[in-house]
């Protein structure tokens, strides 16, 4: 029988923060970057990057750190149903750091925290029943509230059927057998935290823990011994990671010697930060084990899952892809220095993303030499041009809230400038809503940016889900050292982005007045992509043919078949060339929508700055045009449903 639910994770989902500056002690650190945590969260993700369907039982609390974790697994797609809300108690905290490939700081904020608190009031028996396997966290038997519900969850597992799986996760200061301040110190031997754990044993079919964990579990230092004792008390899987060496696992009877299990090799890789390379070796493992691979196939999955991460920063957001698995596995890597291989981490940005767009209908409005020259022939200020564009933006939210969404086929964009916009764009950000934001010195060519800050520095300033949008004046016949010039300024766009967790868009305009035909558009990606260089988006004047479209169709599909795809934006043209431009384009796949202007503003700009418009006929005019845009999009994809699915 098909269950809904593959995994359902039970323990610690917490907010990890982990240290920017690599090298120094944890007390050193400057900056810390967020992400999802907590060893069954991770799993969580883990498994649904793997192609599972997890659900989390825990608890967070009603804050913003809470909602946070809600959302980032929901977003991984794990089902948070049963994660309820605390209304007392705080989401947890880690503060992590990587000060040498042997030492890994980390400090754990967890003292009545919201996850220690779930009760066996929160374990129903039907999300428990409803999926093939219960994982369990070692650390949630460390109290006895969480360790009864712990329990209670075990119960319910074998009364519905569900294979039950304990991930021993020691982690002694949780257990209160070191100082708060030694939350890396990995093992300290204790026959009280032995005895227990070994009460929980006999219920469950699989068992994955370190040699130290295997030793704190089996009550014994010598890891054949422990193992001995584990079989006494369970039938089940016995899983000894053991690092670089890969693992060994014992399906029956433990052998004289360690090696006589059935080993899994390990992945010769550079170890950057071994946190988190646990979660993802239980995430690996799992995808076979609970498909019912072989056991070799599932040490395979869970080494290799566990080298991904260890070769990366952060836990969650460095769980593997099944893509980006299956890759390594086939392929491998250059490089022991996994993060320095820029295919495999473009593979796994791309293939990790959370948010999934349809088609888009966006109204840009980030012009800023345009608008300067308009308030200066109105004898207007800086101010004036805030102000329109807050009824452009007000006009974009009328037409986003009512006639776009996935429900209608079409989704809703902005692409709005900081100069004018910085008031108006945290109106924009988190309604569910493509937002860009351009960073290109306006009329630059070569290329510039426009902040004064380094783009980085910059970029760190700016909402994660805003798109940096950079438009850049390229020809594929320019001389060798402007174009040259120009994909540097992209290089460094790219790695400025990746580097802060943002999509980018490259806008390509060729210059007027160079000649253009069938394959200029198709050229200059080509080159653009033989630099090295994979945008999420593209945004594009409108090709004058079937074969040019075909032409970027293939240059985008051969160089990065991960890419979101193409805009077509405007250059203030008509309705009428707007349609045919659409028209053209809709039986191509690889152009996702439109991004349009001044085509939708430029006439209510004249009439208000000239005062001919009063605010709500603004509004009004602009909204209507955009929402005709809109629909012309729908009318002329609508032909071609069938061909694009």
């Amino acid at each position: 029988m098909t269950r809904p639910f593959d995994l359902v994770c039970m323990g610690r989902a917490a907010v990890d923060l982990y240290g920017e500056q690599v090298g120094g002690r944890l007390e050193d650190m400057l900056s810390f970057t967020k992400y999802l945590g907590g060893s069954p969260a991770n799993t969580a993700v883990g498994v649904a990057r793997l192609g599972l369907r997890p659900a989390m039982l825990t608890r967070v609390g009603d804050e913003h750190n809470g909602r946070f974790v809600r959302q980032a697994l929901a977003a991984e797609g794990v089902d948070v149903s049963q994660v309820r809300t605390d209304p007392k108690r705080l989401t947890a905290l880690v503060f992590l750091g990587i000060q040498d490939k042997e030492t890994f700081p980390l400090v754990f904020y967890r003292d009545n925290c919201a996850d220690m608190a779930i009760d066996e009031a929160d374990v129903d028996a039907a999300p428990i029943a409803s999926a093939t396997a219960l994982l369990l966290s070692g650390t949630h038997l460390s109290q006895p509230q969480s360790d009864a519900a712990c329990r209670r969850a075990a119960q319910r597992a074998k009364e519905a059927g569900t294979r039950v799986v304990l991930d021993i996760d020691y982690r002694p200061v949780l257990w209160g057998l070191t100082s708060p301040g030694m939350g890396e110190q990995r093992f300290v031997p204790s026959h009280q935290v032995s005895a227990h754990l070994q009460t929980l044993i006999p219920a469950c079919d699989l068992v994955v823990g370190t040699e130290e964990e295997i030793h704190i579990a089996g009550g014994s230092s010598d890891t054949l011994a422990a193992l001995q004792r584990l079989r006494e008390l369970t039938r089940g899987t016995l899983v000894v990671k053991r690092g670089p060496m890969g693992c060994v696992v014992f399906d029956g009877p433990i052998p004289d010697r360690l090696d006589d299990g059935l080993r899994g090799p390990g992945f010769p890789v550079d170890v950057y930060n071994v946190l988190g390379a646990g979660d993802a070796f239980m995430a690996g493992f799992l995808r076979g084990w609970l498909k019912d691979e072989p056991l070799e196939r599932c040490c395979a999955y869970a080494n290799a899952c566990g080298a991904l991460v260890v070769s990366r920063h952060g836990c969650a957001p460095a769980m593997a892809s099944w893509e980006e698995l299956q890759h390594f596995l086939a392929v491998g890597s250059h490089t022991r220095r996994l993060r320095e291989d820029l295919a495999l981490e473009h593979l796994h940005r791309t293939t990790t993303r959370t948010r999934h767009w349809g088609e888009l209908g966006i109204l840009a409005f980030d012009h800023r030499v345009q608008f300067d020259e308009l308030a200066e022939r109105h004898g207007a200020d800086a101010q004036r041009i805030e102000d329109f564009k807050r009824l452009v933006a007000e006009a974009a939210r009328r037409v986003a809230q009512a006639d776009a969404g996935p429900a209608r086929g079409l989704e809703a964009g902005m692409i709005l400038d900081s100069r004018f916009g910085s008031d108006i764009l945290p109106t924009l950000t988190a309604r569910g809503w493509w937002v860009a934001r351009p960073v290109e010195l306006p009329g630059s060519r070569p290329l510039r940016f426009e902040p004064e800050l380094p783009l980085m520095q910059e970029l760190r300033s700016w909402p994660g889900e805003h798109v940096v949008k950079c438009l850049v004046s390229y020809h594929p016949d320019d001389p060798q050292p402007l174009r040259a010039q120009q994909l540097l300024y992209l290089d460094e766009l790219q790695c400025a982005s990746v580097a802060t967790f943002h999509e980018f868009l490259i806008e390509v305009i060729p210059p007027r007045e160079q000649p253009a035909d069938d394959s200029t558009l198709a050229r200059a990606l080509q080159q653009i992509y033989e630099a090295g260089i994979r945008p999420d988006w593209w945004k594009l004047p409108p090709a004058g043919s079937a074969e040019a479209w075909e032409r970027i169709a293939e240059v985008v599909r051969s160089h990065d078949p991960h890419c979101r795809g193409v805009l077509l934006l405007g250059l203030e043209a008509s309705e009428d060339e707007l349609r045919n431009g659409f028209e053209a384009a809709a039986p191509h796949p690889v152009c996702r929508g439109f991004a349009v202007g001044r085509s939708i503003f430029a006439e209510a700009a004249a009439g208000w700055f000239a005062g001919r418009l009063s605010d709500a006929a603004a509004i009004d005019d602009i909204a209507q045009r955009y929402a005709r845009l809109m629909r012309l999009w729908r009318e002329a994809r609508a032909g071609h449903t069938t061909s694009l699915a």
